[in-house]
């Protein structure tokens, strides 16, 4: 009982440290916490977040790697995981943790968002479409998979694909399906006009 309203007191502090944007004293207060009970899930979970925040990304990178090994089951870590691996250029690390993500919820759209870009980033052009393609049918209206298919289908040398994507966001993201056509070099005449 002790132990519970410690953990309770010192997580009421660090949300009201962080209300007042005082991350480092925050970061603290989950460090406290987890000396207490190590394998508290959402103390491990906000001192990563909090690490990312501050900008210690190699740091944040291994609290989240200890998150998934003590937490192997919650999505979030594997995620958030494969998120800071790519961002750092990590590829195929990062490609894992996505996959561990997908493994525990297929339609986590974010996460194939994810594994697309890390499989681009290895020059798995053929994957990354699939990959892309289901992040686009999971979020239909999300212009960031869409965005990274079309390029794709350029780099695989395919125009009329690119073209069509380019088409598609038009009808609800007309800003970047113009600033697809710019980096492409391809012109998409809008529906029902002639071709430029």
């Amino acid at each position: 009982m002790r132990l519970l309203l410690e953990l309770t007191f010192l997580r009421a502090q660090a949300f009201l440290l962080l209300l007042v944007g005082r991350q480092r004293d925050a970061l603290s207060r989950f460090e406290a916490m987890l000396a207490l009970s190590p394998d508290h899930a959402y103390a491990q979970s906000s001192r990563a977040h909090l690490l990312a925040a501050v900008g210690d990304k190699p740091a944040a990178i291994a609290a989240l790697a200890e998150f998934t090994r003590m937490h192997p089951g919650e999505i979030s870590g594997w995620f958030n995981l494969g998120f800071m691996l790519e961002e750092l250029g990590q590829a195929p690390e990062a490609e894992a943790a996505f996959r561990k993500a997908i493994a525990i919820d297929p339609k986590m759209d974010r996460a194939w968002y994810g594994l697309g870009l890390s499989l681009i980033r290895q020059g798995r052009l053929d994957e990354a479409v699939q990959a892309l393609k289901t992040n686009t049918e999971l979020q239909p209206m999300s212009p960031f998979g869409w965005y990274q298919l079309a390029r794709v289908h350029v780099d695989r040398q395919q125009p009329d694909e690119a073209a069509k994507i380019i088409r598609h966001l038009n009808g609800f993201e007309p800003k970047v399906a113009a600033q697809l056509e710019r980096e492409t070099g391809l012109r998409i005449a809008p529906a029902g006009s002639s071709p430029r």
